[in-house]
C-alpha cells in the first residue's frame, strides 16, 4: 500500500481524486507506440535537416560518458557484492541484475538530461516542424537555426526548471531505496519516476511551442497518465540502452508531438 501511494505522488496521482489508478486515461501500448512511430518520421524529409544536430549531440554526449559509467557501474556493484555478508552470497545473483537496471535508468535519465540541456532549442525546432507536419498548420514558435540559438538562455531555463522538479522526487526515492521492505520496490519506484518525467520532458518541446509554461506541461501529460507514462518508460529504457541512446532523444521528441496532437492537446 505504501507502494502505490508512493507511485502516486511521484506520477501526480493523489488519493482524494475520484478516478482510481487503474482508470487512469489513456493506453500503455499506445503510449510506448508513439516513440516507434517518431523514429519512423525521423527519415520524413520534411524533418531530416532538423535531426541532425540532436543526434550529433547525443552521438558525443553518450560516446565519451558511456565508458566511463560503465566502469562506475562495474567498480560499484562488486564492492557493494564484496561487502554482502557470506550468508547473504545466495542473494547476489538477485541484487545484480536490480542494481543494473537502477543505475542503467539512472546513467540513461542523466545523460539524456546532458544532452536535452544542450540540445534543447534544436528540440523545440525539431517539435516545431513536426507539428506542422503532422497537422498542415503553421506553429508560431521558432524560425530556423538562429531563433533556436537566441532561444538557448530561455531554453537553459526551462530545462533547470524540469531538474528541480524531478530531484525532490529523486531523492525521496533515494531515501526510500534504503528502507527496509520498501527497498524491494525501489526498481519499479524508479522506473515510474523516470517513465513520469522522460514524458514530461519531451512533452515539453511542443507545449513550449505554444507559449504555454511548465504547469500547463504537467496538467498536459496528467490529461492522459496511461499514454504518457507508456511513452516516457520505453524512453527512459531504450535511454539505457547503448547505439539506442544515440537515437532515442529525436525519435522522443517527434513521438511526444505525436502524443500532443493526438491525445494530450485541448481541443
Amino acid at each position: 500500500m505504501q507502494c502505490i501511494i508512493i507511485a502516486r505522488q511521484i506520477t501526480g496521482f493523489h488519493a482524494n481524486q475520484q478516478e482510481a489508478m487503474f482508470s487512469m486515461e489513456g493506453n500503455l501500448a499506445r503510449g510506448a507506440d508513439y516513440l516507434f512511430r517518431g523514429a519512423r518520421l525521423l527519415t520524413h524529409p520534411a524533418l531530416r535537416l532538423f535531426v541532425i544536430v540532436p543526434l550529433l549531440v547525443n552521438v558525443l554526449i553518450f560516446a565519451s560518458l558511456l565508458g566511463v559509467a560503465f566502469s562506475f557501474l562495474d567498480r560499484t556493484i562488486n564492492d557493494w557484492m564484496a561487502a554482502l555478508p557470506g550468508w547473504l552470497a545466495f542473494l547476489e545473483w538477485i541484487i545484480w541484475p536490480l542494481l543494473v537496471v537502477v543505475f542503467g535508468l539512472l546513467a540513461g535519465y542523466t545523460f539524456t538530461a546532458l544532452a536535452l540541456l544542450i540540445a534543447s532549442p534544436f528540440n523545440n525546432l525539431l517539435a516545431e516542424k513536426a507539428e506542422e507536419l503532422l497537422t498542415g498548420q503553421p506553429v508560431d514558435a521558432l524560425e530556423g537555426p538562429l531563433a533556436a540559438l537566441l532561444s538557448v538562455p530561455r531554453a537553459v531555463l526551462r530545462e533547470l526548471a524540469k531538474l528541480a522538479y524531478y530531484l525532490p522526487m529523486a531523492l525521496l526515492v533515494l531515501v526510500l531505496s534504503f528502507v527496509p521492505g520498501i527497498n524491494l520496490a525501489a526498481p519499479l519506484l524508479w522506473f515510474l519516476l523516470g517513465a513520469w518525467m522522460m514524458s514530461i520532458q519531451f512533452v515539453d518541446y511542443p507545449v513550449d511551442n505554444h507559449q504555454l509554461g511548465f504547469a500547463e506541461v504537467k496538467a498536459a501529460v496528467a490529461r492522459k497518465r496511461l499514454s504518457s507514462l507508456g511513452f516516457g518508460g520505453l524512453v527512459a529504457l531504450c535511454a539505457g540502452i547503448p547505439v539506442i541512446n544515440f537515437f532515442v532523444v529525436p525519435a522522443a521528441v517527434v513521438g511526444a508531438t505525436l502524443l500532443w496532437c493526438e491525445e494530450l492537446r485541448e481541443q
